[in-house]
């Protein structure tokens, strides 16, 4: 769902790694649900549960690597991590650079949030994350958009009046709204972006992401993929 990186000249000079006996997973650690750091220090989330739960049905021991949202991609493929999970839609520009398995979530909106009913989306400032699938919609929507790098400063630009609204995930964007007692609210429709939420992987890993894509469809097919959906995101999240 979210996310539309910056390609550079760096990405194209860096050769895939081969497959390492610890498969290292990099991850935000900044984007609830779907990841973010717990009170212990931890990674925690919808993603850790699950590549946790994907690396032991493919075999693999696994670890965990915290990277930044904006370099993401270029230290994937310049070998600091063997995956990307992390909230990571899987659009076609992005597939020019990584390979990606499946989604392990299917296609879900985006949607604007403001401090108050009637804000502007379309001629209107709004925010987003940088080198996201969100930002590149907004900047060829007519608003003004200002781009930030990490999701809370996009929602503290909307409280603050930097910005009339925020574009980002419905599913990060719902607890916000419920518990901010009526300052943030839902504006505008939903915005459809992106193909569904996948692993990115380096184009040389095909073995490692062919593992990966068997421990997904193992999911899916005996229902604990949808039992993690609706565990994080709640009962009326869209599964398969």
């Amino acid at each position: 769902m979210k996310k539309l990186i910056l390609t550079t000249a760096a990405l194209a000079l860096t050769a895939g790694m081969a497959m390492a006996d610890t498969v290292r997973m990099g991850t935000e650690g900044a984007y609830p649900p779907y990841n973010f750091i717990n009170d212990a220090g931890e990674i925690d989330g919808f993603e850790r549960e699950l590549g946790d739960e994907m690396c032991k049905r493919a075999g693999l021991t696994c670890e965990w690597v915290k990277n930044d949202w904006d370099s993401i991609i270029p230290n994937l493929v310049s070998g600091n991590y063997d995956t990307i999970i992390a909230g990571m839609s899987i659009t076609a520009e992005r597939d020019e650079v990584i390979d990606f398995t499946q989604n392990y979530q299917p296609p879900a909106a985006s949607a604007y949030v403001a401090a108050a009913e009637g804000a502007d989306v379309t001629g209107g400032v709004v925010a987003a994350q940088t080198a996201t699938i969100q930002a590149g919609h907004v900047a060829e929507s007519g608003a003004t958009l200002v781009e930030f790098a990490t999701p809370e400063e996009t929602i503290a630009a909307v409280r603050n009046g930097e910005a009339d609204a925020v574009l980002a995930d419905r599913d990060y964007l719902t607890p916000l709204v419920e518990e901010s007692n009526g300052e943030l609210v839902f504006v505008g429709d939903p915005v459809p972006l992106g193909g569904g939420v996948g692993m990115g992987l380096r184009e040389s890993d095909g073995e490692l992401r062919g593992k990966f894509d068997a421990a997904i469809t193992s999911m899916k097919e005996d229902g604990s993929l949808n039992a993690l959906l609706i565990k994080w995101f709640g009962e009326d999240t869209r599964t398969y």
